[in-house]
């Protein structure tokens, strides 16, 4: 049974990490300020500053800056300032028990997207590919923001995951299936096969997205998890945005779908909006939820976090 988090409110307390790549001291200081004008309370992790290269910090003082916000009871949701490389990392050094224990909102897209389905395949703990800390400016759309409330904030279900008007979601497989969803970067995803922290598809529905990768290299990608089972043992597939994705051997991504995904005969959904895209869908890791692509619909069946 998944774990619902309980809700964020104003004036609760948000703790910030990075957990993967830098990021800069003045962008940090300053989308943290945006979040106490909105009226949060905000606390840093030891190691939120940190520049060690690739990646902020040892993996070790990642996963402790994340395990201290897990055991401070005056945090109610926890926001990485970005994602990168290297989260994969920090999966070895966490107390999965405790974190079952303790629940809180986590939240964040690309290379964060391993910890939030793992925090679920472990924990069972229910996560969100949604905001990072770098999102909290002036701007970002308010579709942004309403998805992130709406999926954060709020006790409402069913809840259908729209995208924003104009951009048309497509169903290129008929089916309607129910199950919990998982997903996020697919790099990222990449990274952990044939490691412990593996993603498990079986039985869950599965949402995709990249960015800055060349269509050979998603060929690769895709292929690869196919040759994994995971397409396989998936029952629904939903296909994110490929943002600012070079077309390769005059291949883009949309024929790539056509070639690699729709002959696996599974539902079959295309374009949502999605993480690295400008318009980000908050899509709630390990949640129940719908996909009815007779109608081209995803729904969230109950709510993602509790009171």
């Amino acid at each position: 049974m998944a774990i619902k988090p309980p809700k964020l409110n104003i004036g609760d307390t948000i703790g910030i990490v990075t957990l993967g790549s830098p990021l800069d001291a003045s962008i940090i200081d300053s989308r943290i300020s945006t979040l106490e004008n909105m009226g949060y309370k905000v606390i840093v992790g030891k190691y939120v500053y940190s520049y060690g290269g690739i990646v902020a910090s040892t993996a070790q003082q990642r996963a402790g800056d994340l395990m201290s916000m897990f055991e401070n009871r005056n945090v109610k949701m926890i926001l990485p300032s970005r994602g990168g490389t290297g989260v994969k990392d920090i999966l070895p050094y966490l107390d999965y028990r405790f974190i079952k224990n303790n629940p809180k909102i986590v939240t964040g897209y690309s290379d964060i997207t391993i910890l939030l389905n793992i925090l679920y395949q472990i924990s069972d703990l229910i996560t969100f590919q949604s905001l990072l800390l770098i999102d909290f400016n002036t701007n970002t759309p308010a579709y942004n923001f309403n998805q992130f409330y709406s999926a954060t904030t709020t006790l409402t279900s069913p809840r259908v995951i729209q995208n924003p008007p104009g951009m048309q979601l497509t169903s290129l497989v008929k089916g309607n299936v129910s199950g919990p969803i998982i997903g996020g970067n697919l790099t990222s995803f990449i990274g952990t096969l044939g490691t412990p922290y593996e993603v498990d598809t079986a039985g869950k529905i599965l949402v995709l997205e990249e960015t800055h990768e060349p269509t050979n290299a998603i060929y690769r990608y895709l292929t690869q998890l196919i040759m994994a089972g995971k397409f396989q043992d998936c029952i629904g597939v939903v296909m994110g945005q490929c943002t600012n994705c070079s077309i390769s051997y005059s291949t883009s991504y949309n024929d790539l779908i056509n070639y690699l995904i729709l002959p696996l005969g599974k539902p079959l959904m295309t374009n949502l909006s999605t993480a690295h895209g400008s318009y980000k869908a908050a899509i709630p890791i390990g949640a129940s939820v719908n996909l009815d692509t007779y109608n081209s619909t995803l729904t969230v069946l109950e709510p993602t976090v509790k009171a």
